[in-house]
């Protein structure tokens, strides 16, 4: 038996086949020294990159000594936004599904209060939030953590960094002393050892490094003079690399909103994602990109921790993270689950000194990559082979993915293999077809019933 394997941990039965079930067999770093730890009841401070595998650390840890039968909240994770929360308590509930009645909420910003409060009327196990909602449910009585036992911290120097450390100061307040607290970090900067040393009891220390395996992500870095030769750069890198899917990275909102409009103008199929945007057009962003029904994201950091998108291709750093542990989360975000990808950097003389910081296997001054060709420029960008229709119907009115597919491929309908994602939200409904079939799917689902209604159909365009 194997000391990195699941079945080496005294885990439930149940959780142990269900992880069989999801092909969960070794650990990863992270989960091989923090588990072990966080079951033998201890606080742990656990730094890690996005990607190491921390969700399922906490998440077992929380799920093998959780008491169904007992109905109120016993567990509460918070995290910085609610990208992040929402793939957290998505994971935990994989994690718990071969254990029956498990009740996970989410509480974040941005979403409607009232239907908030009837759920946790209702009960809940296991609360999964941002620290603003979380803070505010609690002031006013809605939610009781009185009885909580476990308390997480997910991406703590990222909630510190947002501002947040009054609302999780009012939100542990509320919680009892005796508990078991988890801290997972990327970074561990003065103010995480603070919070740490104030509402942690002797934690033990885990760190995995922060590096990437160069076989799966191949890094090359283009020095650029002027703001003008930056914008052709990035012409430039997506026209020579192939993708499907490709995130920009920026250090400020502004830049995020220039870039799009300079690549909507030569015909990139594009969206933004920072933090000025209202929820529902963050959801719409995300899904479009997610479901590759648009190319191209231009984000600020708040994309790099918690999003949930698979085969991403390319990501490219408009400037040097001004931080060397972003600059790793930023390129996590390709070369994932065993795929090939490529990141790439444009810096300036004025950035040199960003480089020298970033532990790498390469001098990337020295090793600078020439830009491609310019003739590709001359070249049209690739548009997505999906487009996404939204429905204005969703878990709230009892619609299921199960439901979508059905009417979309049924008599005089469209093949299944042209349907690719479907995301659900409570009031609306979101799913991806092939872009030369929208017209059918729009007029099936226009007319055909759906759970014994028809609902209104439009097709969402980046």
């Amino acid at each position: 038996m194997n000391s990195v394997d699941f079945s080496h941990l005294n885990l439930q039965p149940a959780l142990l086949e269900n992880l069989r079930s999801l092909n969960y067999i070794e650990m990863t770093p992270i989960q091989a020294q923090s588990l072990p730890l966080i079951l033998a009841g201890a606080d742990v401070i656990a730094q890690g990159q996005t990607g190491s595998g921390k969700t399922a650390a906490f998440g077992l840890g929380m799920l093998q000594k959780l008491a169904v039968q007992s109905y109120w909240v016993q567990q509460l994770v918070i995290c910085p936004t609610r990208e992040l929360a929402d793939q957290v308590a998505k994971e935990i509930r994989r994690l718990a599904r071969a254990i029956h009645n498990i009740k996970v909420l989410t509480l974040c910003g941005g979403m409607p209060f009232g239907p908030q409060i009837g759920s946790l009327e209702h009960g809940a196990h296991i609360v999964v939030g941002t620290p603003g909602r979380i803070e505010e449910h609690a002031r006013k009585g809605n939610l009781k953590l009185d009885k909580v036992d476990t308390l997480v911290l997910d991406e703590a120097d990222r909630m510190l960094e947002m501002g947040f450390q009054e609302s999780l100061d009012a939100i542990i307040e509320n919680i009892p002393a005796r508990r078991q607290t988890l801290l997972f970090s990327a970074t561990y900067p003065p103010q995480i050892k603070s919070i740490a040393e104030r509402v942690m009891q002797q934690p033990e220390f885990v760190k995995v490094a922060s590096t990437h395996d160069t076989n799966s992500i191949d890094q090359r870095f283009y020095k650029i003079t002027t703001q003008d030769e930056r914008m052709q750069a990035l012409r430039l890198l997506l026209a020579a690399f192939e993708h499907e899917s490709a995130l920009i990275f920026c250090n400020t909102k502004a830049e995020t909103r220039d870039i799009v409009e300079f690549l909507v103008g030569f015909g990139f199929s594009v969206v933004a994602l920072n933090g000025d945007m209202e929820q529902k057009d963050r959801d719409r962003t995300l899904v479009l990109f997610a479901n590759k029904s648009t190319a191209i994201m231009v984000a600020t950091d708040v994309a790099a921790r918690g999003l949930d998108v698979d085969d991403l291709d390319l990501v490219i750093n408009y400037q040097v993270a001004k931080d060397p542990e972003v600059h790793t989360h930023r390129v996590g975000r390709t070369g994932r689950a065993g795929s090939k990808g490529i990141a790439c950097s444009l810096f300036s003389d004025n950035e040199a000194h960003r480089l020298a910081q970033l532990e790498l296997t390469i001098d990337p001054i020295l090793e600078t990559t020439k830009l491609p060709d310019r003739r590709l420029l001359n070249n049209a960008p690739a548009s997505p082979a999906m487009t996404t229709i939204q429905i204005d119907g969703g878990k709230k009115q009892k619609l299921r993915p199960g439901d979508i597919l059905g009417a979309l491929t049924g008599t005089d309908g469209i093949d299944g293999k042209q349907v690719g994602k479907i995301h659900m939200f409570p009031n609306s409904a979101f799913v991806a077809v092939d872009k030369h079939s929208v017209k059918k799917a729009l007029t099936k689902l226009g007319t055909d019933k759906m759970k014994g209604r028809k609902f209104r159909v439009r097709h969402v365009r980046d």
